[in-house]
């Protein structure tokens, strides 16, 4: 794997979603459920539009914290989502063999909570030699203070984080691709909603 930072590329990277369950969702604090929802859901559609591995992962779902929220459900199809009883999904061997098993060394990085489930498995994939980036809206927690706190920590450690969106238009690359279009109904962003409205009716 890189140690030194390089451009992520739909060849380099894949995208992690971690523990978004509809039990955890009912304690986010820090960001709206709604929203949470909608940026996680587009964040999965934009990847798979530019042909990037989407690796889900859930964690006692059958006992304790409950199954992928429906809307993702529904975004990543028949997609196997893996579960775990670990804490860090990096200790979890059968999820890193499947990191392993697409071939990417950037990781974009979402999970809910953002403090634990994206950040711990971030930290330990950088130990690997991997490039994590957490989508810090596509992550939600119980409180602003974990939130912050789990700012804070990515800072001192020196990882890298970003917006869902952010992201998948950097990969994408240029607004001339034919998957442009693809992408950004997939981001669902409300401004370029609009503007693609205003540029259909001036018939453009």
């Amino acid at each position: 794997m890189a140690n030194t930072r390089t451009r992520m590329t739909r060849d380099n990277t894949a995208v992690l979603l971690i523990d978004h369950q509809v039990g955890l969702f009912t304690g986010v604090r820090d960001i709206g459920v709604g929203e949470l929802k909608h940026n996680v859901v587009g964040l999965a559609k934009a990847a798979k539009a530019l042909g990037l591995p989407v690796i889900a992962v859930t964690t006692a779902r059958d006992s304790m914290w409950g199954p992928t929220i429906p809307e993702l459900r529904a975004a990543l199809g028949d997609a196997d989502i893996l579960d775990r009883s670990t804490v860090n999904a990096w200790d979890e061997p059968r999820f890193v063999e499947k990191v392993k098993a697409a071939g990417r060394d950037h990781l974009i990085i979402a999970g809910l909570s953002f403090e634990v489930c994206a950040s711990l498995p971030a930290i330990s994939a950088r130990d690997e030699g991997y490039q994590p980036v957490v989508a810090l809206d596509a992550c939600g927690t119980f409180s602003s203070y974990k939130h912050e706190a789990g700012l804070a920590r990515l800072t001192a450690l020196g990882i890298e984080v970003s917006d869902y969106a952010t992201l998948m238009v950097e990969i994408m690359g240029d607004n001339a691709d034919p998957k442009a279009g693809e992408v950004y109904a997939a981001l669902d962003m409300p401004f370029a909603t609009l503007m693609s409205q205003v540029a259909a009716g001036l018939g453009r």
